[in-house]
């Protein structure tokens, strides 16, 4: 019988080689993607114009028989644009829900700062609890269920950069950075064959096996040594001086999520301190507020994370 981070390793690549046959030269990106996924969290991608950021997110839906939804955020959409809106039915003489589009498996939030604060927050309660509350009525959206926002980091005027509460619901954030010369060239000669594109993918997988290979992603073992080293990692984002605010107990909570989930894509039955390493950049990174000193300086989240895993070591004699 098949175990099951070899169940979770074969479908994981299986989505991570469809993919590819789109999103050329970014397998590291791909199976960042794919780890946010299985664990269950929401993914934003940012980067500069043009680099794919849609079309991953396009692909990964695509790779997927599941129900998709795509919003595209502007200064006048509304909360109820994303969440749904009850409306009275003359016939009946009842009050309906009609759900929105947040109502998917996969919902693409593109370009999701160009929306007001008001309408960004709409998001919140649906990617941290699963449901959505409207005229005190709750209403559980499906599982798996997964918010792919993108958002460019050029070109900011009359945009609403995330509020820090809103940011720290995505369990990673990730950029897909320009191709290499090979894949671009590879992009090009196959534009117009029509078997390159998002439409052209053929799903791979179902919506409930997704969540199925989520609850066997979760019975990776994880021994305590590695749960203390994962602990004061995230600890010790909130003591560096150039950290104004470091990352919370949810921050630790995603990171463990997506070690098990990587060590699972390997059909490994345990955890690894270099998947911990592998990991705390993307999951980490946007989840911590630098002092004004440091931001003017050039540093980055990143750079931070660098640091600390530069400095935080396995206890010594411990059992991993």
């Amino acid at each position: 019988m098949t175990s099951p981070p070899t169940r979770v390793a074969k479908c994981f690549h299986a989505l991570a080689d469809n993919v590819e046959r789109v999103v050329k030269g970014k397998r590291d990106t791909i199976e960042l993607s794919l780890t946010c996924l299985f664990s269950e969290g929401h993914l934003l991608i940012e980067d500069v114009p043009g680099t794919g950021k849609t079309t991953l997110a396009r692909c990964l839906a695509a790779s997927i028989e599941a129900d998709f939804a795509r919003v595209q955020f502007t200064p006048d959409l509304l909360p109820s644009d994303i969440t749904g809106v009850t409306v009275y039915r003359q016939n009946t003489g009842a009050f309906e829900f009609l759900p929105g589009p947040v109502f998917a498996n996969i919902v693409l939030g593109d370009e999701i700062n160009r929306a007001s604060p008001r309408t960004q927050s709409a998001l919140l309660e649906v990617m941290e609890e699963r449901r959505v509350t409207a005229d005190g009525t709750t209403h559980p959206v499906p599982r798996p269920f997964m918010v792919l926002a993108t958002q460019n980091s050029v070109d900011m005027g009359g945009t609403y950069p995330l509020p820090e509460a809103q940011l720290d619901r995505f369990l990673m954030r990730i950029t897909v950075g320009y191709p290499d010369h090979a894949s671009e060239v590879a992009v090009l000669t196959g534009s117009g064959t029509g078997t390159t594109t998002p439409e052209s993918l053929t799903p791979v997988t179902t919506a409930q096996e997704i969540a199925e290979l989520v609850e066997a992603a979760a019975e990776v073992q994880v021994a305590d040594a590695l749960y203390d080293y994962l602990v004061r990692v995230v600890a010790a984002t909130r003591t560096l001086p150039d950290v104004r605010l470091g990352a919370s107990p949810r921050g630790s909570v995603a990171l463990l999520r997506a070690v098990r989930v990587r060590a699972a894509s390997q059909s490994r039955p345990y955890a690894f301190p270099e998947d911990v390493k592998a990991l705390a950049g993307p999951v980490l990174s946007h989840r911590l507020i630098l002092t004004p000193e440091a931001e003017l300086s050039g540093r980055t989240g990143t750079d931070v994370i660098d640091e600390v895993l530069a400095t935080v070591e396995l206890n010594s004699g411990a059992r991993v």
